[in-house]
Parts: C-alpha cells; structure tokens; sequence
C-alpha cells in the first residue's frame, strides 16, 4: 500500500471510487475539478491517495486558508477535512486512520489547532457527518477523538400545485397596509441588497448576492422586502450554487421580524418557483428552529448532519 499526495492523473479512479463509496453524495469529473481543484486554498500537498500497484483505494481532501475569506479572514488556526473515503471491502486495514494522521500533521505543521470536518465555506460538500447515511464514519471519527456538536438539517418539498392560498393573500394584504411590499429585485436596489445582507448578516450571504449580480440572475432569482422609507428589510434568493431548486438564504431585519414577513417571503418565492416550473425545492442546511420554521411550511427533513471538530495538541 502507498500514501502519496495528488496526482491528477488519478483524478478519474478518485472520482470512479468517491461514487461508489460516497452514494449519497455522487460527483462528476467535471464538479470534482470545479470544487476541488479550481478552489483557491487547493494544494495538492493537502490531498492525499492511497493506493495498490493497480488502483487508488482511498482518499481524503484537507484544506488550510492560504486567501482570506470574507469576515473570517484567514482562520490561521483552524483546518479542514473536506472529504474523506475508504475502499469499502479493505476498511480493517487502517488505511483512513493513516490517511487521517497524515492530514493532521500536515495540518499542524501549517499551524492549524483546531479541524473542521465538512464546512468548508464556501465550497463545501457536506455541512457535517450524515448520521443516517454515512454512520460508520461517524463512529470513525468518533474513535479518532473528534467531537460532535450541533446539529442541522436539509430539507425539501414538491411544488406541484402549489399557489398562493387565502390565508397567505390576507397576511401579505396586512403587510401592504403596514408599509411592506415583496418584489422582484431590481437593479436601483443594488447597493440597498448588498449593505443589507453585510449589515444584517454577514458577509457570506453577500457574496451569494454578489454571485447572482454578476451571473446576470439576481432580476429572477431574488425576491426583496421594502419598508415605508422603501429601504429593504428583508430578501430571499435562490441556485446560489447554479441550481435553480436549491432555496436560500432568506433573511429578514431583526427590527421588523415581529410582522410575520418571513413565512409571507417564503410562501411567494415557492410561487415564483412554481411559474417557472420549477417544482421541487430544497436546500442543504438549517437549525432546529429553522427546521420548525420550515415545517410549518410542508417541508421535511431529507438528511440530519453533526458538527465535528478535533482540537489538536503538539
């Protein structure tokens, strides 16, 4: 058995086993190249393959920020696992502990403390451990001395027939007489949609806006709430990763969260779905109480995932 760092001219065996061990989770050449190799913080150095005389048998990407991302800047001590799998029909040989061990010297060496499985932003595979799918590796992990921590959801519904029911026309005739109104973005409310989401949340569901802005997609793929001083309180988008089903982020300001805007917001972005035929939704990740928030609206869970983390001593 050999341990060595990438070489792409493994690149389509890596592929050919990431789908048949990770089936929950497929990927193309293409995506794998997109995701992996064209990310920023990519070194091959991190990427490790191992392998017989005639194929690769496993294979685990690590990360470590070499650009800063957003408010996060450079996380100088903190470390990821991105993906890591096992030929399934040789899991006694101890072959993911070794790969493991490699990655967190590595990983110490470029002076990471802390190791975050999955989670990645912005280009991550999994927000954690699937517990339903993908139990064995977290028993691994947890024999490998990470720790788990909070838990998230994704979720979906089907559109079809969907519309706008009374009950949701009333709430939303409401909001009119309060001063709010929900429409389509338009591009005078650029520099308003940007400041808001920075402010409001962050500078992640920024670039998401940013991303759609550039892509020429913002006009169809988000939806804006103003106020009587017509500044936006609230918004909703959709395919930040190019999918045109993945739902998300909505937010709404804190200072008018006690009007019942958000349920309204989503019920119209699932209509303006609905018109354009789009008629399933989902998104990746949301906490218990989004998870309450969201079954309200007739979604349900598809996947459970756990927080991860390692805290590594010298």
């Amino acid at each position: 058995m050999d341990f060595i760092t990438y070489e792409q001219k493994y690149e389509h065996q890596i592929v050919e086993l990431w789908n048949k061990s990770l089936q929950f989770d497929l990927i193309s050449v293409d995506m794998f190249r997109k995701q992996i190799l064209f990310d920023e913080n990519f070194d091959s150095d991190l990427c490790f393959i191992a392998k017989t005389e005639s194929k690769v048998v496993g294979f685990l990407l690590a990360t470590k920020r070499k650009f800063p991302y957003l408010e996060r800047g450079l996380e100088p001590e903190r470390g990821f696992i991105n993906v890591m799998f096992v030929d399934e029909s040789i899991w006694r040989q101890r072959i993911g502990e070794k790969l493991l061990k490699m990655a967190e010297e590595s990983l110490y060496k470029l002076g990471a403390r802390r190791i975050t499985l999955g989670a990645y932003s912005p280009n991550y595979f999994f927000p954690g451990i699937d517990d339903n799918n993908y139990k064995p590796s977290r028993l691994f992990f947890d024999q490998m001395g990470y720790k788990s921590g909070d838990v998230s959801f994704s979720m979906k519904k089907d559109l079809h027939g969907y519309h706008l029911n009374e009950s949701v026309l009333k709430k939303y005739d409401e909001l009119l007489k309060s001063g709010f109104e929900i429409k389509p973005f338009d591009i005078r409310y650029t520099i308003k949609l940007l400041n808001f989401a920075r402010d409001e949340f962050g500078g992640g569901w920024k670039r998401n806006i940013l991303i759609s802005m550039q892509s020429s997609l913002a006009e169809q793929n988000i939806l804006i709430v103003t106020d009587l001083n017509d500044d936006i309180v609230g918004f909703a988008m959709r395919m930040i990763d190019g999918n045109p089903m993945r739902f998300g982020p909505i937010g709404i300001s804190e200072r008018v969260r006690n009007y019942g805007i958000g349920g309204v917001l989503f019920d119209f972005m699932q209509f303006e779905m609905t018109k354009r035929h789009i008629y399933h939704l989902y998104f990746v990740t949301t906490d218990i109480p989004g998870r309450r928030f969201y079954e309200r609206h007739g979604l349900e869970v598809f996947r459970t995932f756990y927080d991860y983390e390692k805290y590594l001593e010298g």
